[in-house]
């Protein structure tokens, strides 16, 4: 049987097409996927993203056990509140997890990693604890809603507390900040500015429901991934996983090389791999023909296959099909794909494909 989110009830009433996802019971979408996608592209919408767990480490050795665990460096977090996005890697090199973690003190970090992932994730988290001093917290009395859009910043803040809109008015890009239980984090999935925030469970139906009152429509998984492919976002187990590396999804960006001396889980694979001109590269694609690009289908350079789509999908902003894919190095401009035994054309591009509700594609 699949969980369900402390606004599983409130999704059914507002009309949520509720579909299993990562183990829970998740809305697809409140009636059309299509608006609700506009909606975050020109206003405002709010997703239910507590299926997603919340962890807190604490302890006087945090922060080194951290810099180990994370292939990004977390010693680059010097004041608090401020996020850093990493992949958490494993020997091989392969991706374990992809997640944010938030600097609260240098022996107070909080983690958020995937719904379908969880268990697996926490396992992990404790099998690298020899040798370090540190407590691992699922949070799970914690409920998260994200509000992304033009517009969400300012609708969000108006049902908050007075502490949380003065602060939150300020807060950067990629920083949090805490008032009791609520945390709330200028970060999210979909390429608009906007929030995550954390809030006890128990409060989350009546800050929904405010949010509603303010404007804010409610959306489902269905524009949460439209908008995030056009951002060039990554999802796991899709675009990257623990048979692939950071390096070949898209991900460099993610790795933290210096300090030369910092070791973490899988560095001298990637190292090995980072010097490799045959490794697999991860690109951007834009169907310049007839057709919709979806996951797995091949790519070929004339008769060579060269790889395969890993996110595929039509792009309500751009009226067009895009795509991520991994394919071999050397690729050029434009490739084919075969879609139901045909080749089409496609034009090589660099992600995003959208950003703050406008083409990236030139």
């Amino acid at each position: 049987m699949e969980k369900q989110t402390v606004l599983y009830e409130t999704h059914k009433a507002m009309g949520g097409k509720m579909v299993p996802f990562g183990g829970w019971d998740m809305p697809l979408h409140y009636g059309s996927q299509l608006e609700e996608h506009h909606q975050v592209r020109r206003d405002a919408g709010m997703f239910d993203v507590s299926h997603m767990t919340v962890v807190d480490l604490k302890g006087p050795q945090a922060k080194p056990y951290l810099r180990y665990l994370l292939a990004n460096d977390v010693d680059k977090l010097k004041t608090t509140g401020k996020a850093l996005y990493s992949c958490m890697l494993n020997e091989q090199g392969g991706v374990v997890d992809d997640l944010i973690v938030y600097y609260l003190s240098d022996d107070w970090f909080r983690m958020v990693v995937n719904a379908g992932t969880t268990e697996k994730d926490l396992a992990w988290l404790e099998k690298q604890t020899t040798g370090y001093d540190l407590t691992i917290t699922p949070r799970r009395d914690l409920a998260m809603i994200a509000v992304q859009g033009p517009n969400a910043r300012t609708k969000a803040l108006s049902r908050m507390s007075e502490t949380l809109q003065k602060a939150g008015a300020e807060l950067k890009p990629f920083n949090a900040i805490m008032d009791g239980d609520w945390f709330l984090a200028r970060t999210g999935y979909t390429g608009e500015d906007g929030f995550e925030i954390m809030l006890p469970g128990d409060q989350a139906e009546s800050f929904w429901k405010s949010l509603t009152d303010a404007g804010v429509a409610p959306c489902g998984l269905g524009a949460r991934d439209t908008l995030r492919l056009e951002a060039g976002m990554n999802l796991y187990g899709v675009d990257m996983d623990e048979e692939t590396s950071p390096l070949e999804s898209g991900l460099g960006w993610a790795v933290s090389w210096e300090p030369e001396d910092r070791d973490f889980i899988g560095r001298s694979v990637l190292q090995a791999q980072r010097s490799d001109p045959e490794k697999q590269r991860f690109i951007g694609l834009v169907l310049t023909g007839r057709g919709v690009l979806r996951n797995h289908l091949k790519l070929f350079d004339g008769d060579e296959p060269i790889g395969e789509i890993t996110s595929g999908g039509f792009a309500p902003t751009l009226e067009r099909s895009i795509a991520f894919a991994r394919v071999k190095s050397g690729i050029g401009e434009t490739c084919e794909v075969e879609i139901r035994g045909k080749r089409v054309s496609a034009q090589v591009v660099k992600p995003p494909f959208v950003r703050h509700g406008e083409s990236q594609l030139g």
